[in-house]
């Protein structure tokens, strides 16, 4: 049989704010958008389980630190929820979650309501799945949490530090919605790094934007996207800027003439490489050479 437990763990913390408090956080004009009525964190809460058949009045964020524990919404699948995941229960919504019972979880978890909610979680992207995070994310969440527990605990009854807890709890939402777009951000980056020193490896040959396709793994759209996203310029493009770039090295560091810095380069037309280079560069090799460098 399942052991169920409903309230009181090892080394919890919890404030449950009271009546008097709400009704003064939803009679202010910019608290009432967005404010805490619970908060608390549970280490390792053996049992732990909630269940409300007609769902809660309050958006519910929780923080898996780690352990294990499972949360489900209605007539959906159970989500299995490990360490370092975050997950949001809409509010008005029938759901049930609880610990696993072989590996309980420490969760980090508050109640939360506001008149702009429904707008702001859609607006940021917030469903009810889960959101993995890093260690540096999760560092900031813990943090975030903590300045909010704290002031609850000394200074609820703080306009002032209400305000604060209620900006708090949207840069928190916020920094969570960038979570899959900085992973996104990362795949993206990878990618062009791999380019880019496949770029720099090939620079007194002849790449085409095949052979980056090829490289990369990627379409040539995507590839094309990526680069004007990441760098302004199409990949052949930053190729040829990069062989420039390497040109503007050699004539300054060497006496090499113009027509032997061209063939280095994979170029072998001299007056095409000429030509290309005062394109990108802005002068012809030759004036570039007269200028001071250093």
């Amino acid at each position: 049989m399942l052991n169920k437990k409903t309230q009181g763990f090892e080394t919890e913390k919890l404030i449950v704010l009271p009546p008097y408090q709400l009704e003064e956080m939803t009679s202010h004009p910019i608290i009432r958008q967005a404010y805490v009525t619970d908060i608390g964190y549970f280490h390792r809460a053996k049992h732990h389980y909630r269940e409300r058949p007609k769902g809660c009045d309050s958006y519910i964020f929780i923080y898996c630190t780690n352990g294990e524990g499972w949360i489900k919404l209605g007539g959906e699948e159970t989500i299995q929820v490990t360490e370092k995941t975050v997950s949001i229960i809409p509010a008005f919504t029938p759901h049930s979650y609880g610990a696993n019972t072989a590996n309980p979880w420490s969760i980090y978890w508050f109640h939360f309501r506001g008149e702009e909610l429904v707008q702001l979680l859609e607006s940021l992207g917030l469903e009810a799945e889960l959101l993995h995070v890093s260690l540096p994310e999760a560092e900031k969440i813990v943090e975030l949490f903590n300045q909010c527990y704290e002031l609850l605990s000394a200074k609820s009854y703080s306009v002032i530090h209400q305000l604060h807890i209620s900006q708090t709890i949207r840069y928190l939402l916020s920094f969570i919605s960038l979570i899959p777009r900085r992973k996104q951000d990362e795949k993206m980056l990878a990618y062009i790094e791999q380019a880019i020193q496949y770029m720099k490896e090939q620079l007194e040959n002849h790449l085409t934007l095949e052979d980056l396709v090829a490289r990369t793994r990627i379409s040539k759209q995507h590839l094309n996207h990526l680069f004007k996203q990441s760098t302004g310029y199409a990949p052949i493009d930053y190729y040829l800027r990069l062989k420039m770039q390497r040109a503007g090295q050699l004539f300054d560091l060497t006496d090499q003439s113009v027509k032997a810095v061209s063939l280095s380069l994979g170029f072998k037309d001299p007056y095409y490489f000429s030509r290309l280079f005062k394109k990108i560069i802005g002068v012809s090799p030759t004036d570039y050479r007269r200028q001071l460098k250093g």
